[in-house]
């Protein structure tokens, strides 16, 4: 996943990064990861109240709905960005609001980077064992199902992707160590931790068109990304 970049504070190349979903609690904590790496940060929120909370912590983002916006007006959101972070999600609600967002959502945005002229895009999708052993309503089902489907519209599409499948989201705060690979058990992670491990898998150009899965472990976050460059 090469990116042009500039440079940060330290040896490490900065990347200009626009998140859809920032404003989600995954999304914030990815914005502050990011942030903290000295990148440059943007994002795309559905409310001004947003926007203005984000705005005191020096994070520029525009007011848009990615279930309503056109490919076009998503492409124009993106000005200089090197990489597009997906982070939004439905969480399993209403199964329109799947479809619009967590199916529709990462079509539209595939289309928007093709429109920008952007190859570089990572998606939060999630483990497909996630909840199995509990008894899911027709709408979480659903769910499941969507999230498989932008995964495979992610993959067979010709830009430079990463998709990250987490297990289940906890708010408990991050251990910085986790589990990382093409395939894990499925159990559950802080979100901080899941920020800061795709925080630092876009800093890493040498891994790039993988799915990795993604679980709470023993090993520190750099260790494990080092771990999945092929």
């Amino acid at each position: 996943m090469p990116v042009s970049g500039h440079q940060a504070e330290g040896s490490e190349l900065a990347v200009n990064v626009f998140v859809i979903g920032i404003a989600g609690r995954t999304g914030t904590l990815l914005a502050s990861a990011l942030q903290h790496r000295g990148d440059q940060v943007r994002g795309l929120v559905r409310r001004g109240g947003q926007r203005d909370a984000l705005a005191a912590q020096g994070i520029e983002t525009v007011v848009g709905d990615i279930a309503r916006m056109t490919p076009a007006e998503l492409a124009s959101t993106f000005a200089d960005a090197e990489a597009v972070l997906f982070a939004a999600g439905s969480n399993g609600g209403a199964a329109e609001v799947t479809r619009a967002v967590d199916g529709d959502g990462v079509d539209k945005t595939i289309e928007a980077m093709h429109r920008a002229g952007l190859r570089r895009l990572a998606l939060v999708s999630v483990l497909p064992e996630s909840w199995r052993e509990r008894s899911l309503s027709d709408e979480e089902e659903y769910y499941f199902a969507v999230k498989k489907q932008a995964d495979v519209a992610v993959a067979r599409s010709d830009l430079d992707w990463l998709i990250l499948r987490p297990s289940l989201l906890t708010d408990e705060p991050g251990t910085g160590r986790v589990s990382l690979g093409p395939a894990e058990l499925h159990g559950q992670i802080p979100r901080a931790d899941v920020a800061e491990t795709l925080a630092a898998l876009v800093h890493e150009p040498r891994i790039g068109r993988q799915i990795l899965e993604l679980n709470a472990g023993d090993t520190p976050i750099p260790e494990a990304v080092r771990r999945s460059i092929r």
